[in-house]
């Protein structure tokens, strides 16, 4: 317990979250704070192939093994189970019709790569090490999660799109390109490569995510304002509840694949997030008649702030805690 709230101490102070709530507490009280649209892409442009070159690196100085595969399938797993779960929770605890509940699954069942990337600063302040196929593993569970939810939508009759249009936005999803392509372009160059490039992707790495997290501050802060009328007490406690459902359930499957330290709380990390790029984007295409203003005020406006001040620490402590491989 002394653990738990030694990260959530040092996490709640750190330049990480206070720029966040910066943001949100600016949004909140309707400054003229933001961030220009063109410099928010590029911030997050630099993020996603930051990350993705790193894990490419250290997955070429790791090596290619049973290991890899076996995170990637649990990945997948784990992407297509949750969004059941969160559905379940969701008809018990609100009032949403089944579509709406479907399309709020899906993104808890898919990732904030954000939020992993977030989780990848706090381990590194912490000094602690993790698997560089995680970035792989968190690209692998994007989709299967969209899948599901369009099936339970389907089921509840809502008769959920899965045409070439849905697909393409699903996997050519320039957030998934962009990450999979520097960690190939990462595992092919390896230490020689990072190295060359160290001194863009690594250092200033921390500061380009402050800046990120102050305009997701910004944004979140937003949507809570617009969409009070539409959201209710229980739904709010779902936001709160299934990132802990997801990091419970993802906890036992990170032992058994014997994950380090930091690869237990990474793939905690992974099932407890919930998109807010690329799902939405696809609830879009392939259910226009969800509601966006419950879906993405959940996943960006409640679990996001909620995984970054609490969720995180408590994710990293457990799996200091245990131990990891």
């Amino acid at each position: 317990m002394d653990t738990i709230f030694s990260v959530m101490a040092q996490n709640l102070v750190s330049p990480i979250v206070l720029s966040f709530a910066l943001g949100l507490l600016a949004a909140m009280a309707r400054s003229s704070l933001s961030v220009p649209e063109a410099a928010a892409k590029a911030l997050s442009i630099y993020l996603l192939f930051a990350i993705g070159f790193k894990g490419g690196a250290s997955v070429a100085a790791h090596g290619f093994d049973g290991s890899l595969g076996a995170a990637l399938v649990s990945g997948v797993a784990l992407s297509l189970a949750i969004p059941f779960i969160a559905f379940g929770l969701l008809r018990a605890m609100t009032r949403l019709s089944a579509v709406d509940a479907a399309a709020v699954a899906g993104h808890y069942g898919s990732i904030s790569i954000v939020t992993f990337v977030s989780a990848t600063a706090i381990l590194a302040t912490r000094g602690v090490e993790y698997e560089g196929y995680m970035v792989a593993v968190a690209a692998a569970m994007e989709a299967p999660a969209i899948i599901a939810a369009l099936w339970l939508a389907a089921r509840a009759g809502a008769g959920a799109r899965m045409d070439r249009e849905l697909w393409r936005e699903v996997l050519l999803n320039g957030s998934i390109v962009l990450l999979i392509g520097a960690f190939l372009i990462g595992a092919l160059t390896g230490e020689r490569g990072l190295k060359e490039i160290e001194s863009f992707i690594v250092s200033p790495f921390k500061g380009v995510l402050c800046l990120f997290l102050l305009d997701m501050g910004l944004v979140a802060g937003r949507g809570l304002r617009q969409a009070r009328s539409v959201l209710s007490a229980g739904a709010f406690a779902f936001a709160v509840l299934m990132p802990l459902a997801g990091a419970a359930l993802a906890l036992p499957v990170a032992i058994l694949l014997g994950l380090s330290t930091g690869g237990v709380a990474l793939l905690m990390v992974l099932s407890a997030s919930a998109s807010y790029i690329a799902v939405p984007a696809a609830m879009r295409v392939a259910l226009p008649e969800a509601n966006p203003s419950i879906y993405l005020t959940l996943s960006l406006g409640v679990t996001f702030p909620f995984n970054l001040a609490l969720g995180i620490p408590i994710y990293v402590a457990l799996a200091e805690f245990l131990g990891g491989a």
